[in-house]
């Protein structure tokens, strides 16, 4: 993150707010947990447009949240991953997730993302993290 954005927040809310309140950063934060996805398969998860997605990924990994690995080959090939930092992420994502599942239940509602089916994955990473 840069320190001038940062010197600008006045707590620390406001500053993961800086990092994450982009209209995807959370999905696509979410999405890397615990394993490396190519720019295709993120693009097939989050539903922005191909110019909002670079715009989003160039910013995480600006701010230290994800990695980008770029293979010299035809056509190329690009993968992102988080960073240590961005694993930090896991448990607070988690518990967003469930206030929103909580807002979705108390409405009588379904979300229409296939998060619900990936939060075992995302709670078994938490589990592994909580035990180093």
């Amino acid at each position: 993150m840069d320190k001038e954005i940062l010197k600008s927040c006045s707590c620390p809310l406001d500053a993961t707010l800086a990092v994450i309140g982009g209209k995807y950063k959370i999905d696509i934060v979410y999405y890397l947990f615990g394993r490396t996805l190519r720019y295709s398969q993120i693009a097939k998860l989050v539903s922005a447009t191909p110019k909002m997605l670079a715009e989003q990924l160039k910013e995480l990994e600006s701010d230290g949240i994800i990695n980008r690995v770029l293979y010299p080959v035809v056509p190329p090939k690009t993968e992102y991953s988080l960073t240590p930092l961005g694993e930090n992420l896991c448990a607070a994502v988690i518990e967003m997730y469930k206030f929103g599942q909580k807002l979705y239940d108390l409405h009588e509602m379904k979300p229409r993302c296939g998060c619900l089916e990936d939060l075992p994955r995302l709670e078994e990473i938490l589990n592994k993290i909580n035990r180093c």
